[in-house]
Parts: C-alpha cells; structure tokens; sequence
C-alpha cells in the first residue's frame, strides 16, 4: 500500500494500539487477539483524539464514516497493515539498523549497545521486550528525524519468526548473540532454532548486509556457512567472546560475550574501545536481568526475566564464583515441550553435583525429577515458606522463566 498520504514530508509519526493510553492526534491501529477486537474500541480511539482508526471491520469501518466525524482506512488485515506502514516509515526515515537476535543476552547486548552508540549519536532502541511482530513495528514507528542510528531486537518462538521481522525492519547490519534451547515447543528441535535464528544471517547476505559475529561460537560460524556468507569480502567482521571487564554492573562471566558485542559494534560505528568501555561500566542493569543486589541479610544474584536450558545452566556456572554459602531459588523452564522433563532433570543434576547448600524449586514441571528439595508449585507457596523459614548470610541466585513471577521473592530476602 502507498502510505505516502500519511508520511510524506513528515519528521515523526504517532501510532497506537491501545485506545486506553493514546496520545492526541495519532493513528489507532485496531489490532485483534485471541481475547480481544481492537475494532470494537475505533470510535472509542477516534472521540478521544485519535486523527484516524486502521480497521479490518467493514461494519466498523462504515459506521466511522457514516458519522462525518472521523476518519477511518478499511484495510484487510490490521497487523499486516501496522507492519508495512512501518517499513515504510522505516524506508522514508532512511538511516541505519542494527538488528539483534539470539537465544540469550539480545536484550541485554542491546541495552548495552545503545549505552555505546549514545555516547556519539542520537540512537532509538527496542524499549523493553517489544521484539515481537507487533513491538518491531512499534519500534519503528518511534523513530523520528533526529535519530541518527536505531537497534532492533527480535525474538523469535516459531520458525519463520525472524523473517517475517527482518522484513519489516530491513536492518543494514546485525548480530546473533548466541543459539540455545528455548522455545522448543514451538521450535520443534535445537535445529529449529538455529534455523530459525539463522533467518537473519539469510537476509543480511541477500542485502550486501554486514554482519559481526562471535567468531568463539561455533553454532554461529555453521550458521553463517548455511546463510551462504563465510569468506564473502566486506561482509562479516568478528569479535571475540573475550573476558569480564572489572567494575561494570552486570553479574555472571556469561555477560563478556554481550559486552564484547557492543564494543565491536560500536568501534564500527566510530565509538574507540576506552569510549565504550566507559559506557558499559556505567550502565546499570534492571528489570530482573543480571542484577546484583545486597540486601540487610543476603546477596541477591537476580536473573529471574527469563530462563532456558542454556542460559540456566550458564547462570548455575557462573554463580560457582560465590565465596558464601549459597541458596538457589530457580523456577521452571517453560515452552519446552516433551523436552521439558529431560531439561529439568538436567538442572537438578547440576545441582546434586555441586552439593548446593539450599535449593527451593518452583514449578510442578520438578515434581517428575528426582530432586530431594522443596518444590512448590507457585512462587506465592514459596513466599509463604520463606515468610516461615528465611534465608540468612547467603548469597542468592534467583532464576526462572519470567511465568514464575520470582521477583516476589525479593522483598522476602
């Protein structure tokens, strides 16, 4: 569709999808849900301010109209609508991309390297998790005139995910922060997620993109070899997992390799190693990703946003370090499918190994282990447990997949 009427000679662009928080004057795009018709809430968009309503609803749509009041597009699929208004947003702003996705560490290594390139440009960046085929577009729709650079996240948890978003994003370059074990129900195998995962090597090279890899993973040079871009001239540059730099905020030895990510990417952008560094050290991690946190009784090691077999399993090693007697509260591991009871008996067996001193485990996917500790099937069981029994004078991993809810465990630690 030509969406030149709405973005021509503009510097910035308004879109919603919530008529409930809807700034005066933008486009209410009325997106559809398994519980929810955003075409129900138009008219609702339109008399609170909105310039125009995106619906899929012809009824809807004619009821708009015949009123004389408002505006309104009729379009056959609002989604698919909100992403190539998006790519073309994306198209008339102009500048460069840098896509981001991975198993584990892609919020985190954007994060960091927003730290790093704003340290020398205006840069627009994924907010918070919306790296999905509703967040991309949205993220695209923030950029304005005065960005100069802009990351996008993506995530994937089906095949074909990560293709359908690079082509609404047309990134110029990416990275692949690693591959690992998640989402297998929706993968269907480790194999699944590589390929998948893989989507974006297979369009930077069909674009002349380029493309820094960690040239330590060997998943990543196999998956480069397949996307048909090993030894292409121009377009790879490597970096190196390398080791954890002194006096940043970010716990867990696993974190180097974003680390080392953000400066690669950033000296191709012009920002020296020392510059970066500097930027790094002076990020503060939050919401629940590689925190550490001291507390009147404990430490507190706080990576509960999310987990997977492979990113727990890096978060059991690194926590190794810990000099003080260590508690381990990990919650289960979600969307694995028929993986699941060999993933979760995995864990435990790391953890038999190791003579954990105290292990509290959440989520009935543990019931079917042979772990010997506490399983509760919900973090409230727990917090009720920890209200009777609390922990002391220990240094605390929390980890689990976001479902979990752990961080209502914090305030009882």
């Amino acid at each position: 569709m030509d969406w030149s009427f709405l973005i021509e000679g503009k510097d910035a662009i308004c879109v919603s999808t919530d008529s409930r928080n809807l700034p005066a004057g933008c486009i209410f795009v009325a997106l559809k849900g398994e519980s929810f018709d955003g075409n129900t809430f138009a008219l609702n968009a339109l008399q609170k301010g909105a310039s125009m309503a995106i619906v899929d609803n012809e009824a809807v749509y004619n009821s708009i109209m015949q009123s004389g009041e408002y505006s309104a597009l009729l379009v056959e699929n609002t989604l698919l609508a909100l992403q190539d208004l998006a790519r073309a947003w994306r198209r008339h702003w102009g500048k460069q991309i840098i896509g981001i996705t991975g198993t584990n560490g892609k919020t985190t290594t954007k994060e960091l390297l927003a730290a790093v390139l704003n340290t020398r440009y205006k840069t627009h960046y994924t907010q918070g998790n919306l790296n999905n085929s509703i967040g991309v577009p949205l993220t695209l729709l923030q950029l304005t005139s005065a960005h100069e650079l802009a990351i996008v996240e993506m995530g994937a948890s089906h095949p074909g995910d990560i293709k359908e978003l690079v082509e609404v994003a047309e990134p110029n370059c990416g990275l692949i922060t690693n591959v690992g074990k998640a989402h297998l129900q929706g993968f269907g195998s480790f194999e699944g997620v590589m390929a998948t995962k893989r989507e974006l090597y297979d369009y930077l090279v069909a674009h002349n993109g380029l493309i820094f890899r960690n040239a330590d993973n060997p998943n990543l040079t196999k998956m480069l070899e397949e996307a048909g871009a090993h030894g292409t001239p121009g377009c790879l540059i490597d970096y190196h997992s390398g080791t954890m730099p002194e006096e940043t905020h970010l716990v867990g030895a696993y974190n180097s390799e974003n680390i080392q990510a953000a400066l690669c990417v950033g000296e191709h952008f012009g920002v020296n190693h020392e510059q970066g560094l500097t930027a790094i050290r002076a990020y503060v991690p939050s919401n629940n990703r590689s925190q550490r946190t001291v507390t009147d009784r404990n430490t507190l090691i706080v990576d509960a946003y999310n987990a997977n077999p492979t990113s727990m399993v890096a978060a059991i090693q690194a926590f190794e370090s810990a000099n003080d007697p260590k508690a381990y509260i990990l919650g289960a591991m979600r969307e694995l499918g028929e993986y699941s009871h060999t993933e979760h008996q995995n864990i435990v067996n790391m953890l038999l190994e190791r003579k954990a001193d105290t292990v509290l485990l959440v989520g009935d996917e543990y019931c079917e282990t042979t772990a010997p500790y506490p399983i509760f099937s919900n973090v409230d069981e727990l917090c009720e447990y920890l209200k009777q029994q609390p922990l002391s004078d220990c240094t605390i991993l929390i980890k689990g997949s976001r479902s979990n809810k752990l961080e209502k465990v914090i305030p009882l630690l």
